[in-house]
């Protein structure tokens, strides 16, 4: 599913399917290695998705999420190698866009798993510019899409039209590895 989210369309797919995983690699033309980050409900699905409890994760994601903000964190069972890329962390996300929020809860309500997501990497070719409308992903990604089977949720333009922050909470403080639209400073407040 072509997805908005605040930041930028997604490419989205049950995170804990790895065959639907392998259609978002295979569409997007990513490299096997390239972890995804997996977008959530909310802060509740941290420990669902991390090898243990991680205090500085839950602070940033009680303060930003939903919002532009990916945090990484130790992976635990439910975080496969297809979603990690062989690492030994996971990337989660909550989306303030009432789209992405409204299909993440759908999600959970009939999986009955409050920790359940979805892998969302920006809806393009890897290594191209991150689309921001609807029209854009289907320009981009179209030949790649089964109409039988994909489709392009139009949730209007992106309200912040650049990747989220992402902050690596297994390092001691945190670290900023990607600027977006939350801030080095916020992030240390």
């Amino acid at each position: 599913v072509g997805l908005p989210t605040e930041t930028v369309y997604g490419l989205a797919a049950d995170a804990q399917d790895a065959a639907a995983v392998a259609r978002i690699y295979a569409a997007k033309g990513r490299p096997a290695d390239h972890p995804l980050i997996v977008h959530v409900e909310g802060p509740h699905a941290l420990d669902g998705w991390s090898a243990s409890h991680n205090e500085a994760a839950v602070q940033l994601a009680e303060a930003f999420w939903p919002g532009p903000l990916t945090v990484i964190v130790a992976r635990g069972p439910r975080a496969g190698d297809f979603i990690t890329g062989g690492q030994g962390t996971v990337a989660l996300r909550c989306p303030a866009h009432p789209v992405a929020l409204a299909c993440l809860r759908a999600l959970v309500e009939v999986s009955g798993d409050p920790a359940r997501g979805v892998a969302a990497p920006s809806a393009n070719r890897f290594g191209r510019v991150s689309p921001t409308r609807a029209t854009d992903v289907v320009v981009e990604l179209g030949e790649a899409l089964d109409p039988a089977h994909d489709l392009v949720v139009d949730g209007g333009p992106c309200d912040v039209g650049v990747e989220s922050t992402i902050v690596d909470c297994t390092a001691e403080p945190p670290r900023v590895l990607r600027l977006g639209a939350v801030s080095q400073a916020q992030v240390d407040a």
